[in-house]
């Protein structure tokens, strides 16, 4: 005689939480149905003005109510989707709200509720506890809204850099900041809040069909940039402060990727990197570039002379190599392009050409296997006078850059900017001390500015000064695209800082002049044809990057030249 089994109930007590049940099997029509009635009602209970913590267990009840009712295989309506997402959302946005701090993976108790906090891709340079903002809450400047609609709510996370290896040092001291998206699930017996990058899982399933995450592309980047005090360094390194040198270097601003493309971006003069704001939110925002290319900002001192900037900016990027791919035969490596601003600009061309004699014949009258002087003295020189491209550098774009110099580095303003600016650069006292010893192998006109170590970057920005007078013919090296853009606001010339022929060059692969100030790099155009530019580099190839394998040093040929 078969034996009839009373069958499992649907719905029943959660042991050792009184009052408390849990849907055993929600995948029943009827009773999906009716646990989505229940998280309804939920909902509209929290309607009713109510003491905060009890609206906060509401919200998280319903939000778990309904996405049991949503865990079966068949697909319900999109009201029942909605529902749990709403619910979620408003859950959460209280949670974090009224908790920013201190969250960990595990169990926390929370307005009389236990709940399970599970983060998935966390950054691997983020350490300690997290402080977790909806990005809703961080208060971007209008109109840059590089949000993706969908399921879940974004968040920004921010926990503490690490500090126990090498290439920590690769990303900003002010802690990690990551975008995020959460929702919250039916768990075995208490709520699951599930946080995911929504690069890497840019989608979940939710009531048996396939939802994709939305996402907040810019909010864990301006979140960190408020807390930067770059934008006050910036001035201060151009008048000598040396908090922004303490600062200098090469940063990721997303986790380093071995297969992306980098985009190095170099700011100008007594600027910072978060200039580039905009630019990276719409880089992020865009599925097809985010998965393409990785942004890294060069933060540099400005005070300095043009070309030992640019020395520098080679120093910043070879660390950053030596910690990420000591064996430079990562897909990254290989190809980057280089996008810069003002001086950046400037920087970004010479890192692009090979110099051969061109700005040491500027300024010596000896060859460079003949300077007189201490050899660390001389060494130091001709690493100032003499390089290769960059290896790796496929593209440059150049923002305003005053290539042929800036009438405004010669007139008043930029003599009184040269009052204050600083003159500090050690590099410097290598040209002061064998322009004393030997001053006949030193040519006239740059003679006394290198005895009295009267160089800054101003003064090398001034259209008549010899040896960025010679820099004029060093285009990027063949094979490597280089593309101009320049402002001419209300048809006056220039930018109101470089004039429009300072600006561009010629062989360029592309030439866009817009109706702007010198502060371009915020505008729409320029922004929407640096993206196509990015675009257009991607199935283009590096043919004319130097090899990253060659550790020869740059300019080896230059120096063994004869006079």
């Amino acid at each position: 005689m078969p034996v009839h089994r009373k069958p499992s109930p649907a719905i029943e007590q959660v042991p050792g939480h009184p009052g408390r049940i849990r849907v055993r099997d929600a995948t029943a029509p009827a009773i999906r149905r009716g646990t989505l009635l229940l998280a309804a009602v939920l909902a509209g209970c929290v309607a009713t003005p109510r003491e905060p913590s009890a609206a906060a267990r509401l919200w998280l009840d319903c939000a778990s109510a309904a996405h049991a009712a949503l865990d079966g295989e068949v697909a319900l309506p999109d009201a029942g989707i909605a529902l749990a997402d709403h619910c979620s959302t408003r859950a959460l946005l209280d949670l974090f709200r009224r908790h920013p701090g201190g969250w960990q993976p595990g169990r926390r108790r929370i307005a009389g509720r236990e709940l399970e906090l599970r983060i998935e891709g966390a950054s691997p340079m983020a350490r300690g506890a997290y402080t977790i903002t909806p990005a809703q809450d961080v208060p971007v400047p209008p109109g840059w809204d590089f949000r993706q609609p969908g399921f879940g709510l974004p968040l920004v996370l921010r926990a503490d850099r690490c500090t126990d290896a090498p290439d920590c040092a690769l990303y900003t001291p002010e802690g990690i900041y990551r975008w995020a998206t959460a929702w919250i699930e039916h768990g075995d017996d208490v709520p699951v809040v599930r946080i995911v990058d929504p690069v890497a899982t840019p989608s979940t399933t939710v009531g048996g069909r396939g939802m994709r995450l939305s996402f907040d592309a810019f909010s864990s980047y301006w979140k960190g940039a408020m807390a930067s005090r770059l934008p006050r360094l910036g001035v201060y390194g151009l008048l000598g402060g040396d908090g922004i040198g303490r600062r200098a270097g090469a940063y990721l601003l997303t986790d380093y990727d071995p297969r992306k493309t980098p985009v190095v971006m170099v700011h100008g003069l007594g600027s910072h990197p978060i200039i580039w704001a905009e630019l990276s939110g719409a880089i992020w925002a865009d599925p097809v570039l985010r998965d393409s290319y990785q942004v890294i900002h060069v933060v540099f001192q400005t005070n300095a002379p043009l070309l030992v900037s640019t020395q520098r900016v080679r120093t910043y990027l070879d660390r950053m190599w030596e910690l990420l791919d000591p064996e430079g035969d990562d897909p990254a490596r290989g190809k980057m392009v280089l996008v810069g601003h003002s001086l950046g600009g400037v920087v970004a061309r010479l890192l692009a050409v090979d110099s051969g004699r061109v700005l040491w014949d500027a300024a010596f009258t000896v060859a460079p296997g003949q300077l007189h002087g201490a050899a660390e003295d001389v060494a130091a020189i001709q690493d100032i006078f003499l390089f290769d491209p960059y290896p790796g550098v496929c593209a440059v774009v150049m923002l305003a850059a005053p290539h042929k110099g800036s009438p405004a580095a010669s007139g008043f303003a930029g003599r009184l900017a040269r009052a204050l600016v600083a003159r500090r650069a050690p590099e410097i006292q290598a040209l002061k001390e064998v322009t004393l010893a030997h001053p006949e192998d030193v040519r006239e006109e740059v003679r006394d500015s290198y005895r009295f170590a009267r160089l800054d970057s101003i003064w090398t920005l001034r259209a008549p000064q010899p040896v960025r007078r010679a820099g004029e013919s060093l285009l990027p090296a063949p094979g490597i695209r280089y593309h101009t853009i320049a402002g001419d606001l209300h048809g006056q010339g220039g930018d109101g800082l470089v004039p429009l022929e300072s600006a561009l060059l010629p062989g360029a692969r592309s030439t866009l002049v817009v109706d702007q100030g010198h502060t371009l790099y915020r505008d729409p155009v320029v922004i929407g044809r640096v993206l196509e530019i990015l675009r257009e580099e991607r199935g283009l190839p590096c043919a004319g990057a130097a090899d990253p394998g060659n550790t020869a040093d740059a300019g080896d040929a230059a120096r063994d030249m004869p006079d």
